[in-house]
C-alpha cells in the first residue's frame, strides 16, 4: 500500500495542517480516488474512526484512520464528500480489515454511511480469546511491540477543525501498528487452536448495525437514585430532562455539557425559586444560571404545576414466578462454566457469558443437536464444552427405574 505522491489539498474553510511525518491527510474525494486506486489488490487494511460522543449531542464519525503493513492515511470525512471506496473496501470479502474493538466503529460506519464489513479481524476480541491480561490496545501494543501510546488525545473534540498535528499523529497510532499486532494474535491463536473460535467470532461482527436508542419519555428514570423520588419530584425532574435533551440537541452538545445528572436530581429535590439560588445550586454555577437560568426555572415549573394525576410514576415489574429448577440448573451451569473457563485459562465471561447460560438453562436442552438450537450459543463453545454444559442441565433431572435419567 503506497500513499506517497497523494496531493494535499484543503476547503476554504479548513486551515492547511502538516501532517506527522509518513501520514497522508486527505481532505477531498481526489486524494481519496488515488489513494485507493494505489492500494488496489491490497488484501489487508487496518481501519479506526474517531468519534465526539464527548462533545456531540448525536454521536458521528468525524476522521477515519487507514492503515496498510508499511503506510498510514488520515481521512477527514467533514471534507470528504464521497466516501465510497472506503466502502467499497469494506465490503470486499478478499480484504481482511483490522479493527481494535470493531463493534461501536462498525455501528458508527452502518449509521453515517451504510457501511458494512465483510472480513474482520479484531485484536481485541483475539486478545480476549487469548486471555490476555491487558486486552486495551495500548497495553497489547506495550506488551508485544513496545510501543507507547499516549491518552491524551482520547476525549478530544474530534469535531473541531482544523486538527493539530498532535491530534492527527495520535489518530494516526490507532491504526498504524495494527497489521503488526494482527500477525501476532493471530499466530498466537493458531498456536493454541483457537483460531477457529476468533473467525466465528469475527463473522458474527459483519452482523452488527447501528440500533437507536427507543425512546418513550421515560428516559429520564435511568437517571441514579430517580426511581425512589416521590411523584411532584420525579414531574420536576422530567421537565428538567426534556428541557435538557432539546437544548442540547438545538445546540448539538453532549446532554452532561448542558446540566449533569448529579445538578438535575439535586434540582429536583430542592428546587430553587429565583436566579440566585439557582447558581448556588452544586453543578450549576453562576455561568449555567446566567446563560440558562430563566429555561430552568420554568422547567421546574411546569414540574409543580403537574396535576396530581398526571404525576409520573414508577411501574414496578412483576415478579416473575420463582422456578426453583431453573435457578438449580443455572448455579450448575455456572459451576461447570467456571470449571471449563479455569481448564481453558480464559475468563468466565469470556468462555460463555451469563445471558447464555440463563438461555440454556430456560432451554433446558437434552442432546449436542438441542444444544445448538440456543441462539446465543456460539459452534465452538458447543464444540469445547457442550458436553460439560449438558451434564449440569441433567444432573439434576430425576432418575428412572433404569437408572436414565
Amino acid at each position: 500500500m503506497h500513499f506517497e505522491g497523494v496531493p494535499h489539498t484543503h476547503s476554504d474553510s479548513v486551515s492547511p495542517v502538516e501532517p506527522p511525518s509518513g501520514v497522508d491527510y486527505i481532505q477531498s474525494d481526489i486524494e481519496l480516488r488515488k489513494l485507493f486506486r494505489s492500494v488496489k489488490g491490497e488484501r489487508l487494511l487496518a481501519m479506526d474512526t474517531e468519534a465526539a460522543s464527548f462533545h456531540r449531542f448525536q454521536d458521528r464519525v468525524y476522521l477515519l484512520q487507514l492503515s496498510s503493513r508499511d503506510s498510514t492515511a488520515i481521512v477527514d470525512p467533514l471534507t470528504v464528500t464521497d466516501l465510497t471506496p472506503i466502502g467499497n473496501a469494506l465490503s470486499d470479502p478478499k480484504t481482511e480489515v483490522v479493527f481494535h474493538d470493531a463493534d461501536y466503529d462498525l455501528r458508527l460506519l452502518d449509521q453515517d454511511f451504510g457501511f458494512h464489513a465483510r472480513s474482520i479481524f479484531d485484536t481485541r476480541v483475539a486478545a480476549q480469546l487469548l486471555n490476555e491480561p491487558g486486552i486495551g490496545l495500548a497495553a497489547l501494543l506495550d506488551k508485544y511491540l513496545g510501543v507507547k501510546l499516549n491518552k491524551k488525545f482520547q476525549r478530544a473534540d474530534w469535531s473541531a477543525r482544523p486538527l493539530s498535528a498532535e491530534m492527527l499523529s495520535y489518530a494516526a497510532t490507532d491504526t498504524r501498528y495494527l497489521p503488526e499486532l494482527r500477525d501476532i494474535l493471530r499466530g498466537k491463536l493458531q498456536e493454541k487452536g483457537r483460531l477457529d473460535w476468533a473467525e466465528e467470532e469475527f463473522r458474527l461482527l459483519e452482523q452488527v448495525r447501528w440500533s437507536p436508542a427507543k425512546k418513550d419519555g421515560t428516559e429520564f428514570l435511568r437517571i441514579k437514585g430517580a426511581k425512589a423520588l416521590p411523584g411532584r419530584t420525579l414531574a420536576i425532574l422530567r421537565e428538567l430532562y426534556q428541557w435538557r435533551d432539546t437544548t442540547a440537541r438545538r445546540r448539538d452538545k453532549a446532554p452532561f455539557r448542558i446540566l449533569n445528572n448529579q445538578a438535575m436530581l439535586q434540582l429536583a429535590l430542592t428546587p430553587p425559586r429565583d436566579l440566585a439560588a439557582l447558581g448556588r445550586t452544586s453543578g450549576v454555577g453562576q455561568e449555567t444560571a446566567r446563560r440558562n437560568g430563566k429555561s430552568i426555572l420554568a422547567a421546574i415549573e411546569r414540574g409543580r404545576l403537574v396535576k396530581d394525576g398526571d404525576l409520573p410514576r414508577v411501574k414496578r415489574p412483576s415478579r416473575p414466578r420463582h422456578d426453583k429448577e431453573y435457578d438449580a440448573r443455572l448455579d450448575r451451569l455456572k459451576a461447570a462454566r467456571n470449571a471449563v473457563a479455569k481448564r481453558l485459562d480464559l475468563q468466565s465471561g469470556v468462555a460463555c457469558p451469563n445471558g447464555t447460560l440463563e438461555a440454556i438453562a430456560r432451554e433446558a436442552p437434552a442432546t449436542q443437536d438441542d444444544l445448538t438450537t440456543v441462539p446465543a450459543l456460539r459452534r465452538w463453545q458447543a464444540k469445547e464444552f457442550g458436553n460439560e454444559l449438558l451434564a449440569a442441565v441433567a444432573s439434576g433431572k430425576p432418575k428412572t427405574e433404569n437408572g436414565n435419567q
